[in-house]
């Protein structure tokens, strides 16, 4: 049950991401990208400090160099992003962002020795392959955006694959609270050496802010750590991929994009990959349970 919960979190999660990318274009019609990133992951503290205070009562040297690690890498991985944007399309960057669904298999594999798990390895490649439809305009050339989009992605990747492997023996929500009060120094410090400190204060802008710190960051990534502490890295990543899914889905239905045969194959393929992923090994396990069975008889 505890594992279903955890999916379900972590398929909210990407749902609200995917409600994101329409306030966070209207976001930067007001806000510059590291200005964004400031006011999210303060606020996201913030809340996170105000509601869960007593649990920073527990903190120790051990939960606070790993949620200081997270905020790190979460910060880098939007920051790298950010920038890669500037120089290349949206599409690649969407793209190329996804790419950490298969890169995390390969860090647990590269660093840790685990094996690879057959179905969720081809479930993370069927993910990408679905993303790539889904946003991808081809282009041959390579620039520094693609290069620092790339970045991001191995970012992410490891921001995944670490809150796994940290939320096994630690807070979820001390976690979080951490690595977002981090997140939040590294940030605030960029606006001020960038010179970005004035926000403009158009109801618009500060509403759509508003949105993506309290839902898209705050409950979002407490979701996410919540959910990652009782489902394997590589299928979270798989089944955050999906904010591309809800990306679409959402900017169709306010009417931003028309919805196109692409779109669909594209969001059929990424589920496809979650099921897979889901079912296959319990049907794999039960056939060759089945074959055992008839041998003894």
């Amino acid at each position: 049950m505890k594992k279903y919960i955890g999916e379900m979190g972590l398929l909210v999660t990407a749902i609200i991401w995917g409600s994101g990318f329409v306030m966070s274009a209207t976001a930067l019609g007001h806000y510059s990208p590291y200005q964004i990133l400031a006011v999210r992951f303060t606020i996201g503290a913030v809340l996170l400090g105000l509601i869960f205070y007593k649990r920073l009562r527990q903190v120790d040297k051990s939960v606070l160099w790993k949620g200081a690690l997270l905020g790190l890498l979460l910060y880098t991985a939007f920051a790298l992003q950010t920038v890669g944007l500037q120089f290349t399309t949206p599409s690649k960057n969407a793209f190329l962002t996804g790419v950490n669904v298969v890169i995390v298999p390969f860090i647990a594999f590269i660093i840790y020795k685990r094996k690879l798990d057959t179905f969720e390895l081809f479930g993370a490649v069927l993910a990408l392959v679905g993303v790539a439809v889904l946003s991808l305009q081809w282009s041959s050339s390579v620039n520094v955006g693609d290069i620092l989009t790339v970045g991001c992605a191995v970012m992410f990747a490891f921001h995944i694959f670490y809150t796994a492997k940290f939320v096994r023996t630690e807070d979820a929500v001390l976690l979080t609270l951490l690595q977002m009060a981090v997140a939040a120094v590294v940030s605030c410090m960029a606006v001020i050496l960038l010179g970005e400190t004035s926000f403009s204060m158009d109801p618009t802008g500060i509403s759509s802010l508003l949105y993506l710190a309290v839902f898209s960051t705050t409950i979002a990534f407490l979701m996410q750590t919540v959910g990652q502490k009782y489902v394997s890295e590589t299928k979270a990543a798989i089944i955050l991929s999906t904010e591309s899914v809800w990306g679409m889905a959402f900017s169709v239905a306010l009417a931003y994009e028309v919805l196109t045969f692409r779109m669909f194959l594209g969001a059929l393929l990424i589920f496809t990959a979650i099921i897979l992923s889901e079912t296959k090994p319990q049907l794999f396990k039960k056939r060759s349970l089945q074959q055992v069975k008839e041998r003894k008889v």
